[in-house]
């Protein structure tokens, strides 16, 4: 009988032990530090830095704020691979390149939140993250119709009130994968920004590009590489679907 009690014993502290622990994870959840019973994703401080890691899922996110000359090219190559994937945009840009706008949402694309005049949000005032943000939404609400509930921070710059702004407009903030940055934007060689973009690529993983000539001319081999290596090239909602 005292043996019988010994392991009841345990067994209650066992019990009580592991209610603990699931306590302790349930309280990491709600304050936002990645933990993810379901999936495996990197979410920082409520920043989504990849999507389901479970997954095969690879996005080639495009943010444009310049380089419209280049994104007939990049459309073709899209279409001609059969993919679709998430345009962030400016809103200067939005409401100079109305009509590419359009052409690239009905291509297919997502459509996602890049700030109005690409202010390094991690800086600017609170009143000022906020404008940033939803002065773009209604922009391109009125031109297309899409409410918009990706943010990708300019420069990939933001703060934990830049993050909370968004959030409570409706929006998930969106950065690059640690070392899937192709910094297309400063190095303009093609070969080199293909490497940046497969090497080591995992499931979830969000590829930063913009529309440079060196990317458009990447941008096939690119996708025709990632399909090899079995990834399913999506956006960016697609790639979060799990998570």
């Amino acid at each position: 009988m005292k043996k019988l009690h010994f392991w009841t014993f345990s067994g209650k502290r066992f019990l009580t032990n592991s209610l603990i622990v699931v306590m302790l994870v349930a309280l990491l959840c709600l304050a936002g530090v990645g933990v993810d019973l379901v999936t495996s994703a990197q979410i920082v401080n409520g920043v989504y830095y990849s999507g389901d890691e479970n997954s095969n899922n690879v996005t080639l996110m495009i943010n444009v704020y310049w380089g419209t000359e280049c994104l007939d090219q990049m459309l073709e190559i899209l279409e001609d691979n059969g993919v679709k994937t998430t345009f962030f945009v400016g809103g200067t840009w939005a409401v100079a390149e109305s009509e590419m706008l359009q052409k690239i949402y009905e291509a297919g694309h997502e459509i996602g939140n890049h700030g109005y005049y690409h202010k390094d949000q991690g800086r600017i005032s609170a009143e000022k993250n906020y404008e940033e943000i939803l002065n773009t939404h209604n922009l391109v609400k009125s031109l297309i119709g899409v409410e918009m509930n990706l943010f990708a921070p300019p420069s990939g710059s933001y703060n934990k009130k830049t993050v909370e702004i968004a959030t409570s407009l409706g929006y998930k903030t969106i950065m690059w994968t640690d070392g899937r940055d192709t910094i297309d934007w400063r190095d303009k060689d093609s070969d080199l920004i293909y490497k940046r973009a497969v090497s080591n690529c995992k499931g979830g993983d969000f590829v930063l590009m913009h529309p440079t000539q060196a990317t458009a001319d990447a941008l096939d081999n690119i996708i025709k590489t990632l399909k090899s290596q079995g990834f399913n090239l999506c956006t960016v909602s697609e790639n979060l679907g799990g998570v």
